[in-house]
C-alpha cells in the first residue's frame, strides 16, 4: 500500500521510507513511525514521517498494519 494519504499513517504503523540521501538510489528504510512531519492531507512523494529510530523520509510503503491509533468517535 503507497504512503501517499496522510489518514492511512499512524503512530506505530510499520512502514518503509526513503530518506533524502537515498532519492536517488531509492533504497528504502524499513521502520516504526513516532511523529507524522506532513500536515497535508496527500503528497504525491509520500507522507514524511519520522521513524522511532530517529530517521525522517517519505513513505514509499505501508509494510504492517499496526494497532489503530484510539479516538474518541462519539
Amino acid at each position: 500500500m503507497p504512503g501517499e494519504s496522510r489518514k492511512d499513517i499512524h503512530p506505530g504503523l510499520e512502514v518503509a521510507i526513503v530518506q533524502k540521501a537515498d532519492q536517488r538510489t531509492g533504497r528504502l528504510t524499513r521502520g516504526i513511525v513516532r511523529d507524522i512531519l506532513t500536515s497535508s492531507p496527500t503528497h504525491p512523494h509520500g507522507i514524511k514521517v519520522r521513524l522511532q529510530t530517529g530517521e525522517v523520509g517519505r513513505v514509499k510503503e505501508i509494510v504492517k498494519k499496526g494497532p489503530q491509533p484510539s479516538g474518541d468517535s462519539s
